[in-house]
């Protein structure tokens, strides 16, 4: 299986060659092994997945997270794929393709081979199909409408000849346009897309979806009539034959299932787990496997998004208080054992030693905060203590998906009252969470993002992504930003790109539209000793979603787990720390 463009952007990051030099096919591109899988992978098998809360969709199209972006990238390919270690763009549904001069029309030519489960040809036909599907304005496909309105809807020349013409040039235009999963015209055009969530017939891609039992689980079987099975390039990957996803809205339930034997892995996101909870006869005696991946898996970005579609929030001296009222060294210090750094920035990838970050970590600043709320015209009233302007509490709602956050919320909730201000904390379940975000019916949310392979900044920071459901969850607007964002499309240099982006980081980090939080630059991952896996465990670029993909189901190792359980029998240690440079080889 070719690594899928859609998926690679959740979870990478471009290091340095030209994106110049990637954007044109390799006239003798060869079909090879996947560099990064085991010759030693053997098909068949289970893992056992913690999947996170339950989505509201599968459809990712629909629900922008990343569990249904793997699962929909399992199911249905793009035309497009990438090398893992390369990052130069490769075949998939398409056999070739090229771009003009002027760097504005691409044109695919469709494997002849490529068939969807139920026999019949991936044409070009359904590619346009999928392009109209997502551009309809009655869709509710919001953040995907994006990276493809640059395009006119495109020109199907027969069944395996599709044309792609761009409005302007932009460095993304051909991950836009061959990095987009192809859906089935012919099961899907009669029905209505909003309602596409969680039943898919037709698939074309290595996996088919199973068993679901709504909010508990959902199963993927591997495929033994994948059209692309034969090539050398998907030997290795993909290679069990169930992946079963368990959903839990609360991580420490799922990981009490994990010790159970219940989870074969687990990512560990809770510094208490990682330190505290990790040891005792299964952790001791090698049942279950503890590593820290370092590889280059980009640093994400989490933080209290803002709403500044409304007030006080529109108001970047509201903002900066809040962010400085944020006790972050007290939080890492006391919930989080120093495990994590302090951000300092939207971008943390595009910062070296050759580029230093300009910007430190807001800090926590009781009398700064005082003052800027004062300026801003909150006063406190002297019968209560509380801060008022024209009348009105200075009062806010934190919408919490978790109760995992409320530890950290007690301790910004204390901070707050101390200069005047009261937070009420209003928890929803995941889907409740999702609506009020599609409805902007918030004032502050905890969110996490992940990085992406090639930084791009219109999602998250344009104007005009600010008035729709989608990644701009702040409401940002900027007409400088905005000038910015614009000067980069034309760019196919990423040093000149990233430039701009160090600019727009500052720009924005300038406004506060988030209180940041804190991040690590490497994955924790607990597991069962029953798999086998390749040196680097993890891909180049891969979270613990690489494990799916690259590991196998060892019977040998199971069968020793097996044993060793009754008698209370050690397994061998593996290395603590595994990191990509060390042991890859290639």
């Amino acid at each position: 299986m070719k690594t899928s463009i859609a998926g690679l952007l959740l979870v990478g990051l471009l290091m340095g060659s030209a994106l110049a030099d990637q954007l044109f096919p390799k006239s003798n591109w060869q079909d090879q092994p996947n560099p990064l899988a085991s010759p030693y992978a053997v098909p068949g098998g289970e893992m056992v997945i913690y999947a996170g809360p339950a989505p509201k969709s599968f459809n990712y199209y629909l629900d922008n997270n990343s569990f249904s972006a793997e699962l929909f990238g399992a199911l249905y390919e793009t035309l497009l794929g990438m090398n893992p270690l390369t990052l130069e763009f490769e075949p998939a549904l398409a056999e070739r393709w090229s771009i003009s001069d002027d760097q504005r029309t691409f044109t695919f030519w469709l494997n002849p081979q490529a068939r969807w489960s139920d026999g019949q040809p991936v044409t070009a036909q359904d590619v346009r199909w999928t392009f109209d599907a997502l551009l309809n304005p009655t869709n509710l496909t919001g953040p995907n409408k994006g990276p493809l309105e640059i395009f006119d809807p495109p020109e199907v020349i027969n069944d395996r000849q599709i044309v792609f013409r761009a409005k302007q040039v932009h460095w993304r235009n051909l991950n836009s346009a061959g990095g987009f999963q192809i859906l089935p015209r012919h099961i899907y055009a009669t029905q209505d897309f909003n309602k596409i969530n969680f039943t898919f017939p037709v698939v074309s891609g290595l996996y088919r979806l199973g068993p679901h039992v709504e909010g508990v689980s959902v199963v993927l079987e591997r495929r033994t009539n994948w059209w692309n099975r034969a090539a050398l390039s998907t030997r290795g990957v993909g290679n069990f034959d169930r992946l079963r996803f368990k959903f839990f809205a609360e991580q420490e339930n799922a990981f009490e299932a994990f010790k159970k034997g219940e989870i074969d892995l687990f990512p560990v996101y809770m510094a208490r787990i990682w330190v505290n909870e990790t040891s005792g006869d299964k952790f001791d005696r090698n049942w279950i496997l503890k590593q820290k991946i370092k590889n280059y898996n980009p640093i994400g970005l989490q933080g209290f998004v803002m709403n500044l579609r409304r007030a006080p929030f529109d108001d970047v001296r509201i903002r900066e208080a809040l962010a400085l009222l944020l006790d972050r060294p007290k939080m890492n210090r006391t919930l989080m054992y120093d495990q994590y750094f302090l951000h300092r920035s939207y971008f943390e990838d595009l910062y070296s030693a050759e580029h230093p970050c300009p910007m430190e970590p807001v800090p926590f600043d009781k009398n700064r905060a005082r003052k800027l709320l004062a300026d801003a015209g909150w006063k406190a009233n002297p019968n209560t203590g509380g801060l008022e302007k024209d009348g009105h509490p200075f009062r806010f709602h934190f919408l919490s998906r978790e109760g995992s956050t409320d530890k950290f919320l007690a301790i910004y909730a204390e901070d707050l009252r101390d200069v005047g201000i009261e937070l009420k904390i209003d928890t929803k379940d995941a889907a409740a969470w999702t609506r009020d975000m599609e409805e902007f019916n918030f004032d502050m949310t905890w969110v996490a993002w992940g990085s992406s392979l090639f930084k791009d900044p219109e999602p998250m920071w344009s104007t005009k992504e600010a008035a729709r459901s989608g990644n701009n969850m702040a409401g940002f607007s900027d007409p400088d930003i905005d000038a910015l964002i614009e000067r980069q499309k034309s760019l196919f240099d990423p040093v000149a790109r990233h430039a701009i982006c160090r600019e727009i980081d500052r720009r924005v980090f300038a406004q506060h539209p988030y209180a940041l939080l804190w991040n690590i630059d490497y994955t924790r991952l607990l597991y069962w000793n029953k798999f086998g896996t390749p040196p680097t465990l993890l891909a180049k670029y891969g979270d613990e979603r690489s494990a799916y993909w690259y590991w196998w189901y060892d019977e040998d190792s199971a069968a020793a787990l097996r044993d060793a359980q009754p008698s209370g029998k050690s397994l061998p240690a593996v290395k603590p720390t595994v990191a990509f440079d060390d042991v890859f080889k290639p």
